[in-house]
């Protein structure tokens, strides 16, 4: 079975608490799981195996953590081949921005265009619905693991 490499965006910790709690999830099945809090392209070119779930929240104006920024940046610069690459998002905002999960859909994008297989569609977690991210991610996984 694949290794699962949780890439972690955040600011404030909370994409990082949603992580931790869906490692522990994911190896309740059995899952091998890692959580990587500061993700560089090297660590996907380094384990091509790795399914990958990229649970990065939003900053500023729609903008990826500064953790995560250093992965974004050498996706789009850099053209590494990740064709056929698996992997899920997990994107946390807040809806009272114009730029609700525009940090999601970016690295969404960037990973499509080069040709990386999405799993499953992304979960989209809105903060000021006052539900417990973590909860709506557990939920979320389920469906997401099956697909492995």
């Amino acid at each position: 079975m694949t290794r699962v490499q949780i890439l972690v965006g955040t600011e404030m910790g909370t994409a990082e608490a949603v992580a931790g709690d869906l490692k522990d999830r994911l190896e309740s099945k059995g899952i091998v799981t890692i959580v990587n809090p500061l993700p560089e392209i090297e660590d996907l070119l380094d384990n091509p195996d790795d399914t990958l779930l990229i649970c990065t929240a939003n900053t500023g104006a729609g903008d990826l953590p500064g953790n995560i920024q250093p992965l974004y940046l050498a996706l789009m610069r850099d053209n590494p081949n990740i064709a056929g690459r698996r992997y899920g998002v997990i994107n946390l905002g807040d809806s009272s921005y114009t730029t609700f999960g525009e940090a999601g859909r970016a690295i969404d994008h960037a990973m499509s265009e080069l040709g990386a297989t999405r799993i499953g569609e992304p979960l989209v977690l809105d903060a000021i619905s006052g539900d417990d991210p973590s909860e709506l991610a557990l939920e979320w996984i389920e469906n997401w693991a099956a697909q492995l």
